[in-house]
């Protein structure tokens, strides 16, 4: 997830390079809903007002709950794409591959299936090292590793890799007060700390989205200071030595120069060594940079009964960065929307609407996927009668985003109901609520999410600890019965959500 997810578009940065000095609105860091009412308050309680279904659709939700809590079905998918497939970088044979096992599962539950064309960036790691060279008591003929990786996008350093003194500031302000010239010639750390305290009070997003401008826009601040490569302190919670990838972004007419995440505890030792006196680091890094590929978004119908022509989209994003397997990012948010359809074509139930699962290609590097679909079906936005992105891990649910009318949070009451029986009763207002259906959303189509624990969440995130095991089967199984409970209240109310 490149928060707007979040992961967060952030070649918006590239406009404001030097003046940044403050958070950013990101898709994945929702304002806070207004505070209900009291008569909002009872309602919710006792059952009370208008409700856009019936009681035999809303016992067909709680049916669809219960089935989701007991299915292994999203679990077993997301085995094979993690520990089968593997690393699904945009443009890779793992993302080819990815594609066509999605389309195959799909298939077989009868979905009508389309693959959609869309071009995306084709980024390819190359090797990557760092070592101190030259540091204040150093002993002779030694050298000291530095643990780092490249960032998405990055440029190479020349084979040979490039050796300069280190330049360490925490934060725009820093760099702004560095004497001219300060940084010519050498390589820039950013090392801004993630705030897990902030992470901890179940505020994971907000401290990333804190932290994530630095790693986005942090080659272009280094490059118009005249440093000739970037480092920025990985954007995640866990000091474990983990470095966090993520994509960077470039401006047209400042240079591009090479940069890397590097871990939080080297870069608190570059700190603490430059402090003392010179530093210097060999630095190598050999990404490439092919022509975009040709690649897909999944898409996948369950045919409504009375309108088959408005659909409810459930999605993920089935690209992912290339150190782990991409499990919680995002992995889980396919697998819970492959469940969706899994559910409804296991228990028979055909809503009045088309349920649409989509698996998104390459949000990871700019939601290329995203911007097709929107390009390809902008006549047909009238018919999108809901979006739902999963794109925030797999940890425990406690209710559902929604961008869009006020009038959403009254009309999903019912909703909420139900799923209070596992914990996810809450009603979020947003607004945004993914990356790729973000432009569905600034059209005007009612969008959703579930609220996910992000206490851990950057614990993994891009980095090679995202893997299957960090995966609760229970919680993956709640998310899945968030989607799937939402994705029939929409395909089947009487009349549309609110718009």
């Amino acid at each position: 997830m490149e928060f707007p997810r979040t992961e967060i578009r952030i070649a918006l940065l590239a406009a404001l390079f030097f003046s940044l000095s403050a958070p950013f609105c990101a898709a994945q860091s929702p304002a806070p809903a207004p505070a209900p009412t009291l008569l909002d308050r009872l309602n919710a309680i006792i059952g009370g007002g208008n409700s856009a279904w019936n009681p035999g659709q809303l016992a067909t939700m709680e049916r669809l709950r219960d089935a989701a809590i007991r299915d292994p079905y999203a679990l077993n998918q997301l085995r094979y794409l993690t520990s089968n497939i593997g690393p699904r970088l945009s443009g890779s044979p793992q993302a080819a591959q990815a594609v066509d096992y999605v389309a195959a599962q799909m298939r077989a539950l009868g979905a009508e299936v389309t693959l959609e064309k869309a071009k995306v960036p084709h980024w390819v790691r190359g090797a990557e090292a760092a070592e101190l060279v030259r540091w204040p008591g150093q002993a002779p003929g030694t050298t000291r590793k530095v643990v780092l990786t490249a960032l998405g996008g990055s440029v190479a350093t020349p084979p040979e890799g490039l050796t300069a003194e280190v330049v360490v500031v925490d934060d725009w302000k820093q760099l702004h007060a560095l004497p001219p010239g300060a940084a010519k010639g050498k390589i820039l750390l950013f090392n801004h700390k993630f705030d897990k305290e902030l992470a901890a009070q179940g505020r994971g997003f907000e401290a990333y989205v804190g932290s994530v401008v630095y790693r986005g826009a942090g080659p272009i601040a280094g490059a118009g200071a005249g440093a000739i490569a970037v480092l920025v302190r990985s954007v995640g919670g866990a000091d474990y030595r983990l470095p966090h990838t993520g994509l960077t972004e470039y401006a047209d007419g400042v240079p591009k120069i090479p940069a890397a995440a590097v871990t939080a505890e080297d870069a608190d030792l570059l700190k603490d060594l430059a402090g003392q006196g010179p530093v210097q680091l060999h630095l190598t890094l050999t990404p490439q940079t092919p022509p975009d590929a040709d690649s897909y978004n999944v898409i996948a119908d369950w045919k409504g009964t009375e309108h088959p022509e408005q659909v409810v989209i459930v999605s993920g994003h089935l690209d992912s960065w290339d150190l782990g397997t991409g499990a919680i990012d995002d992995g889980a948010g396919v697998v819970v929307s492959m469940q969706a359809i899994h559910l409804l074509h296991d228990l028979g139930i055909h809503p009045r609407r088309t349920v649409r699962f989509i698996a998104w290609m390459s949000e990871e590097e700019g939601s290329a996927g995203a911007a097709q679909y929107v390009a390809d079906h902008a006549i047909d936005f009238a018919n999108h009668i809901g979006a739902v992105e999963t794109d925030g891990g797999a940890d425990h649910p406690t209710g559902i985003f929604y961008a869009g009318k006020p009038a959403l949070g009254a009309w999903l009451q019912p909703v909420s109901q139900v799923l209070g029986d596992i914990g996810a009763e809450t009603l979020v207002s947003a607004p945004e609520v993914g990356a790729d259906i973000g432009g569905l959303t600034e059209k005007g189509v009612p969008s959703f999410a579930p609220v996910q624990d992000s206490r851990f969440y950057f614990n993994y995130h891009h980095t090679a600890a995202d893997t299957f095991d960090k995966v609760d089967p229970h919680h993956l199984n709640e998310n899945a019965a968030v989607v799937t409970v939402l994705a029939y209240a929409l395909a089947d109310s009487a009349d549309p959500a609110p718009r």
